[in-house]
């Protein structure tokens, strides 16, 4: 006869992984929370607290490195870093975020029309895209500033007009997969039209949708707006912006002053990312099975 031994059981606490996944979410979040918030306050608040002279130049302080009275050192023309970078994070918030508007709206109008007419003209829509999308962003994006004067809202059409893609396709996935829904059929049924079930059913569906798209393309658009800066078009030269801020400190970096180079950078790279962490907590929020179709 034979024994089998039990075998032992763990019956002590153990911490859910969920629990571990919730807490890094948490701190992701309010991380995110807090550097947007610093940067938006900044933007809101530093200009007005002490304004720029945009055309100021001071030969005698030029490459000063960081210390107390230039927190983030001068650049090759004298002028303080720190004061120049909150002006041109400014200038690449505004520009984020009403290209971002921009292209949500007609990202919206464009993909809300192909998925509720269908047939014929969903077809022609989605051939327009593709073909528009094979363009890079940002050839057709110097094409566009090309024809107007050096100034911030050519950027904005530069952007607005060239990323509306993304929001165009994702909202005609979601109005087809509307169109399957019982309370459409019997809207159909019931006589109402292709624009009023658009109006009343399908666009406020497909809203949060929309609406993450701008917030997840507000990043992208800074970005954009940096990268045109850094080639000398959209912004005037002589007024504060983090592409041309970076431009200009190439000389710099190579004789090893680093700090033109790298504050202007993080300008860019933290606010960004601070956006991003948010809008990846309410892409979750919305659709956690879906992550990946939001991603622009």
């Amino acid at each position: 006869m034979t024994s089998t031994r039990p075998r032992p059981t763990d019956n002590g606490p153990r911490r859910p992984r969920d629990t571990t996944r919730r807490g890094t979410r948490t701190v992701r979040v309010w991380t995110s929370a807090a550097l947007a918030a610093a940067a938006a306050l900044a933007a809101l608040l530093v200009p007005l607290l002490a304004p720029l002279d945009q055309q100021a130049v001071d030969l005698t302080a030029k490459l000063l490195a960081p210390s107390a009275d230039h927190p983030f050192g001068t650049d090759e023309l004298g002028r303080d870093i720190l004061l120049r970078s909150v002006h041109g994070l400014r200038v690449s918030l505004l520009v984020g975020i009403t290209a971002a508007l921009v292209a949500s709206v007609l990202g919206l109008l464009i993909g809300a029309a192909a998925g509720a007419l269908g047939g014929r003209t969903d077809r022609l829509v989605m051939r327009a895209v593709d073909t528009f999308t094979a363009v890079p962003h940002l050839l057709m994006g110097i094409f566009i500033v090309a024809m107007f004067r050096p100034g911030i809202w050519p950027v904005i059409a530069s952007v607005g007009l060239t990323h509306w893609v993304s929001t165009a396709r994702i909202v005609r996935a979601e109005v087809l997969s509307l169109r399957s829904r019982p309370y459409i059929d019997a809207a159909v049924s019931g006589g109402a039209s292709r624009l009023r079930v658009a109006r009343r059913h399908l666009v406020p569906a497909v809203l949060p949708q929309a609406g993450l798209a701008a917030v997840l393309m507000v990043p992208h658009a800074i970005w954009h707006e940096s990268a045109l800066s850094f080639l000398g078009l959209g912004i005037p030269a002589h007024q504060a912006s983090l592409g041309t801020m970076i431009n200009g400190a190439r000389g710099s970096l190579l004789t090893g002053e680093w700090w033109p180079t790298l504050f202007p950078g993080l300008f860019i790279v933290v606010p960004t990312l601070a956006i991003a962490g948010l809008a990846g907590a309410w892409r979750e929020r919305i659709n956690p099975r879906r992550r990946s179709e939001l991603v622009l």
